[in-house]
């Protein structure tokens, strides 16, 4: 495969990195609670109320995102796992490049070889749907490092694409029920991770459409799916 020239399309282009801000807290805060809800308040303040409000979520969020991540970091077998087959290529994943930031996107995270691995704080769900999506983000980085993966190129993305959705665990029956209400008990998971590169081929800007993502799928689906590197078969 030749070498990446651009960054891939991912949920790393929508991401949204604030300072934090300096947040009232205590009877300041609670002031601010009783005024809104009171209606005790002019619009300007209650601008300044929504604007702290949104603050604090994001600042719990992002702590949130931060804790899980760590504790995948430290205990998960397959984020452990996959750190090391990255490190035997001559990789390394740390906290560092592994940021937790709000998106505007409903996605759980991406992959940017310059800029690391990101996770969608406002859209994590639990510790095991952050394992699942750091799992996900690096066979990505895994593939990058081994396949040297040009992301504008729709089969390559496709491909890894298939491998991530395929290997990471996301596609497991009990994730599907359970996150997104899908009872679909006969070839649950191949359909599973082919509505994943399909959706996420979509986001790539060299895709004309859904058929067109649908057509390169197609098309690498056999190799792709067969191919565990680097497990001996699929994760359970």
């Amino acid at each position: 495969m030749a070498p990446s020239t651009t960054d891939p399309p991912s949920a790393a282009s929508s991401v949204s990195i604030d300072a934090k801000p300096e947040l009232p807290a205590g009877f300041t805060w609670l002031r601010m609670v009783a005024a809104n809800y009171t209606g005790l308040i002019t619009d300007e303040q209650r601008q300044i109320y929504k604007n702290v409000a949104a603050a604090k979520r994001q600042a719990s969020d992002c702590a949130t995102c931060e804790s899980y991540r760590d504790f995948n970091f430290n205990y998960s077998p397959i984020v452990r796992y996959m750190r090391d087959q990255i490190e035997l290529l001559g990789g390394r994943v740390s906290r560092e490049n592994i940021i937790c930031a709000n998106c505007d996107q409903t996605v759980a995270g991406g992959f940017n070889p310059h800029m690391g691995i990101m996770l969608c704080q406002n859209y994590v769900l639990s510790k095991t749907h952050v394992e699942d999506t750091l799992a996900h983000e690096l066979i990505h980085v895994y593939d990058e490092m081994k396949f040297h993966v040009d992301w504008m190129n729709l089969k390559h993305h496709a491909c890894s694409e298939i491998r991530a959705s395929n290997l990471s665990g996301e596609c497991r029956m009990m994730n599907q029920i359970v996150r997104y209400k899908q009872f679909k008990f006969v070839r649950h998971h191949q359909d599973c991770v082919r509505r994943r590169a399909v959706l996420s081929l979509m986001g790539n800007p060299n895709c004309k459409d859904r058929d067109h993502a649908e057509k390169v799928v197609d098309q690498v689906w056999d190799s792709c799916f067969k191919d565990t590197r680097p497990f001996d078969e699929i994760y359970p």
